[in-house]
């Protein structure tokens, strides 16, 4: 049985939802020959994942993103992973069937969209997504994202590039709200919504 993904008491003030995106400056999150975190990971970066992760928080995960996350072996998982394990999970996919293969994890048919709406509503720990383009996309066109983090590697990949990050999205307008630069080289973009453009 899954293990429970959240507890909500009636009178919680609405979650936040925060919403991860690791890209190059030209906004791609991935590269058909790139390294973990583009080749640039370092103290400060994993610094700032752990710290990330030591928050209550509900993760929020598509199907891709959950299954290259639960498939690392549990010799070869670092203390984000390890963390990452113990975090309740959500996972939407019509595909996957339960018993989840991590724990702490629920995985859901129903409709991304919908099933956000009723959990911001219901009150309990903040949520956030990690990847997971697809829902990190259907999740802005639809004015769920509360706030948007950008850890904007520096690297440029017009050859390389694959998985476009804002793709077919709606125009947003934004606001930017933190920015905080780690090993001396990645930058962190915290945005809120302001309103949609146009």
């Amino acid at each position: 049985m899954a293990a429970p993904v959240v507890t909500r008491t009636k009178g919680d003030a609405m979650p936040e939802l925060s919403a991860d995106l690791f890209i190059t400056v030209d906004g791609f999150a991935a590269g058909s020959r790139s390294a973990a975190y583009f080749g640039y990971f370092g103290p400060d970066l994993e610094r700032w994942i752990n710290d990330e992760l030591d928050r209550p928080q509900l993760v929020i995960l598509g199907r891709t993103t959950y299954q290259a996350l639960s498939s690392i072996p549990a010799d070869a998982r670092d203390r984000s992973t390890q963390r990452m394990s113990g975090l309740p999970k959500l996972v939407f996919s019509r595909t996957l069937r339960e018993p989840p293969v991590w724990p702490n994890t629920r995985i859901t048919p129903r409709a991304l969209v919908e099933e956000i709406g009723d959990l911001k509503a219901g009150g309990g720990d903040p949520l956030r997504t990690m990847g997971s383009l697809s829902v990190v996309r259907q999740l802005l066109s639809a004015g769920l994202v509360d706030r948007l983090r950008l850890v904007v590697f520096p690297q440029i990949l017009g050859e390389t590039g694959r998985q476009p990050a804002f793709a077919d999205l709606p125009d947003l307008d934004l606001e930017l709200s933190h920015q905080e630069v780690l090993d001396s080289r990645v930058l962190v973009l915290e945005y809120r919504s302001r309103s949609r453009a146009g």
